[in-house]
């Protein structure tokens, strides 16, 4: 199968190939997504096997706007001021499910499915153009770092996918917050993203807290709460420490042989870039956007490079440095230095 590249122009042909049940990926303000019209289970189906993605992992439905009503069995209030006010943007909405709307495989046997309006005008009029959302989980191989460029999509999916809609990079970088409104206690945090606690209680009120993990017998209710992620195939080391640390950890690796990979802030990278064999920026320190942006980026690239080891920057857990750090620890194989709680 050869994997074409559209654009704007070409929508049209990309629509039509989602309606007949091909897969096409497409972009979005977080990262690219592995489009199928989430009516048909086969091309439901096919987006987990192209992926590689576990079957109990349930798949986030795009909207093309707010009118959801037809898709779910109800929409709370909260949700009704949560979309005024976040859509189209990074946030997912777990609502109770309408059952014979969507393809069996799209919830992983859950009673719940999870909706989101995408801030990509391009992905807006794709969906509008194909009549009926669209499932779109990360688009590429599952547990690795997701895409942010159409670049990324190809290099995992060529020959595997109809096509990429070719949208540039993303803006945010890292995927969107999930917020699960069907728990009997209050709102939930299922997946931390650039929607963060903070913004969300002054619409909402007070939340019942945050899951962001499951255990490894139960299912999970949204994508990032049980399975490895966004890992490269070399190891990465999270350094959350003094400079002393990040001295010690280099000399370790470099008395072993280790060739160095290091993705972190223009600041360390100052410090220690002689030390490495490829370096990736961040960017400052005090931007933890930037670093949001750039972070699988960066994994991609020095996963490409000749390194056994990338020792990777912690940042503050503050805003969206909580779903930064998120990303980064399902990507890391180990911290450094060790907690006493480890």
């Amino acid at each position: 199968m050869e994997t074409k590249i559209y654009e704007t122009a070409t929508i049209d042909e990309a629509a039509e190939l989602l309606r007949t049940g091909q897969l096409i990926a497409f972009p979005t303000e977080t990262v690219y997504g592995l489009g199928a019209i989430a009516s048909n289970d086969e091309a439901v189906k096919n987006v987990y096997k192209v992926k590689g993605r576990p079957s109990d992992n349930p798949l986030i439905v795009h909207v093309a706007d707010r009118e959801i009503a037809q898709y779910v069995a109800f929409v709370p209030p909260q949700a009704e001021a949560l979309m005024e006010a976040f859509w189209p943007g990074p946030l997912t909405l777990i609502f109770p499910m309408k059952e014979g709307v969507f393809a069996p495989t799209v919830t992983a046997g859950h009673k719940t499915v999870a909706l989101r309006m995408p801030a990509q005008e391009q992905t807006l009029e794709l969906i509008k153009k194909t009549g009926f959302p669209l499932v779109g989980p990360s688009a590429n191989t599952s547990g690795k770092p997701s895409p942010t460029t159409a670049q990324h999509v190809m290099h995992d999916l060529s020959g595997k996918i109809a096509g990429i809609l070719d949208g540039g990079e993303t803006q945010i970088g890292l995927e969107s917050t999930v917020l699960d409104l069907t728990n009997a206690t209050g709102p939930v945090i299922l997946r931390p993203g650039a929607i963060t606690e903070v913004q969300l209680e002054p619409i909402i009120g007070k939340l019942a807290g945050s899951a962001q993990s499951t255990n490894e017998a139960d299912a999970p209710k949204a994508p990032g709460m049980k399975y490895q992620h966004y890992a490269p195939a070399q190891p990465v080391i999270l350094i959350d420490g003094t400079p002393a640390d990040w001295v010690a950890i280099i000399e370790a690796y470099r008395g072993e042989g280790k060739r160095i990979g290091i993705l972190a802030s223009e600041e360390q990278l100052d410090i220690h870039k002689d030390a490495a064999v490829a370096i990736y920026s961040l960017g400052l320190k005090n931007d933890v956007a930037a670093a949001s942006q750039r972070l699988y980026a960066g994994l991609r690239y020095l996963d490409e490079q000749p390194v056994d080891v990338i020792l990777a920057e912690a940042y503050d857990l503050a805003g969206l440095g909580k779903a930064f750090m998120n990303r980064l620890e399902k990507a890391a194989s180990s911290k450094y230095p060790k907690k006493n709680a480890e």
